[in-house]
């Protein structure tokens, strides 16, 4: 036993870290064309054609400002949860007390308690940084964009596609990490299977990516965005 943990604790905390990080391989480089990515990306290639083309562009710095605000709710969100999960930390036994009389729970070891404890606290640091790059990164296309030639000019017509190639890349970039701060959510959300038992842990997990893979690949929305 490591710290605490069983056989079937490393089996399931082994198929929750390979299923995290096979899924963010297959999604982000693998598949990412066939995906919302991908779709996105292409309309936001559109968008920076549009935005070269318009003369007034506080609408396009106003929907940047927009989107930003979603990395920027969830950076918070993220310290919330870090100060509770180390609330909880500081209460461990009373917790694990109450945890223990859930149907079918196992019982857990003091050492094995606070690993857990301290995985998911690693996530949403994670996340939070995530999160706070993808607003950095947000305040940098806004910079891009600010830097595009004038609708119109010389300068428009030489460099009209690198300017455009350039501010689409940076909203991708922002974006592919706002996405991994979310998906860092929903493995989050699959971790806490394991203060319940281990194999929930497996079962979470392998759900999340099934969750993960539909909305990503096979949605509706998807869907829209390809028509």
């Amino acid at each position: 036993m490591i710290a605490g943990l069983s056989a079937v604790d490393l089996f399931a905390f082994a198929v929750f870290a390979i299923a995290w990080a096979g899924y963010s391989w297959f999604a982000d480089r693998r598949f990412a064309e066939h995906g919302l990515m991908g779709a996105t990306a292409r309309h936001r290639i559109r968008w920076m054609e549009q935005m070269l083309a318009r003369e007034n562009r506080i609408y396009d710095s106003t929907l940047v400002a927009n989107i930003s605000r979603s990395p920027n709710f969830f950076a918070q969100t993220s310290l919330i949860i870090l100060g509770g999960l180390i609330a909880v930390i500081g209460a461990g036994e009373r917790v694990s007390g109450l945890v223990a009389e859930v149907p079918f729970a196992q019982r857990t070891e003091a050492a094995a308690w606070h690993l857990k404890l301290g995985i998911e606290v690693i996530i949403f640091i994670y996340a939070f940084f995530k999160f706070t790059w993808s607003m950095r990164q947000f305040n940098y296309l806004m910079i891009v964009m600010g830097a595009a030639p004038p609708h119109g000019s010389d300068a428009a017509r030489q460099e009209g596609r690198a300017v455009v190639a350039r501010a689409a890349r940076m909203s991708d970039i922002a974006t592919e990490n706002f996405n991994s701060g979310i998906r860092a959510y929903y493995f989050g959300l699959a971790a806490l299977g394991w203060f319940v038992h281990p194999l929930l842990l497996a079962a979470a997990s392998a759900l999340v990516v099934l969750v993960l893979w539909r909305r990503e690949f096979h949605s509706r929305t998807l869907a829209a965005l390809k028509d």
